[in-house]
């Protein structure tokens, strides 16, 4: 099993920035030796998983990735199921949407949806989100298995002056994550932008990914943060649904408690503002 693990793990390391990867450049990624590498990429090249030009040698994503793609895809809609959910989330907040699933130790993003209503807006750009600096990572991290957290604690990078990267700060942030349904993160990885995630679950009814809200934080008010917390409430059950999950019991009563109390709060807003 562990043979197969190492020979897998070699697919990851291709991007849409790296799309070929030649054997000298895997073995100075991996830091494996040159037989051990050859021979796991030619067990992926005999499986279709990868493909080996024949000119220049070097290795690309195989046709096999394809129909594993599509039938994941049509079995498990993850993507399907959030395009559906992330405009409206985007236009009810006026900021970027976006989703992003877990896979193995990394948080990698899915899909997103900017609004339109303001010129200065967020843009993500980075196909993997840093679990300890985002509040989708959080909102993940909260509810995975502790595994992953051991894992995060390893390379606590930091990315600006408010980046957590302490085992105490990131563990603290963990359990007011637990505490209020919501990871929370201003300008923890990159200035000017204030996230707010909440965790998705599959059929399997562990945590599967995240769905949040980017947004510039000189926007960032109450009511700001209210409107994206109802929001991200709606979009994370439709979704979750979709998926296959359903959300944990104490999650859930946690965020009919937030929209309730803040369905109040808007009503209150709205009538006096008018």
């Amino acid at each position: 099993m562990s043979t197969v693990r190492k020979a897998i793990e070699l697919l990851n390391w291709f991007s849409a920035d790296r799309s070929q990867i030649s054997l000298a450049e895997f073995q100075r990624l991996t830091g494996r030796d040159k037989a051990t590498t050859y021979r796991y990429l030619t067990a992926l090249e005999e499986t279709g998983l990868l493909e080996k030009d024949p000119v220049t040698r070097v290795y690309r994503m195989g046709p096999a990735v394809l129909r594993l793609a599509h039938v994941r895809e049509s079995t498990v809609p993850r993507r399907a199921g959030v395009r559906l959910v992330l405009p409206r989330l985007a236009e009810a907040t006026g900021e970027l949407a976006h989703a992003s699933i877990l896979q193995g130790h990394s948080l990698v993003a899915l899909t997103d949806h900017a609004s339109t209503r303001h010129s200065a807006r967020v843009v993500l750009d980075e196909p993997e989100l840093p679990l300890h600096a985002t509040g989708s990572g959080l909102a993940v991290l909260a509810y995975a298995d502790p595994a992953l957290l051991k894992v995060t604690l390893k390379n606590l990078k930091r990315y600006t002056d408010h980046t957590q990267t302490t085992r105490n700060e990131l563990e603290s942030a963990l359990e007011t994550v637990r505490e209020i349904g919501f990871g929370i993160v201003d300008q923890g990885y990159e200035e000017n932008v204030f996230g707010i995630g909440v965790p998705l679950f599959d059929s399997s009814d562990r945590v599967a990914g995240s769905v949040a809200v980017a947004s510039v934080a000189t926007r960032i008010d109450a009511n700001a943060i209210a409107l994206t917390k109802c929001e991200l409430i709606k979009a994370a059950r439709q979704i979750t649904h979709s998926w296959g999950g359903s959300v944990p019991d104490d999650l859930d009563q946690i965020w009919s408690d937030t929209l309730s109390s803040l369905s109040n709060e808007f009503n209150f807003h709205r009538e006096a503002t008018a």
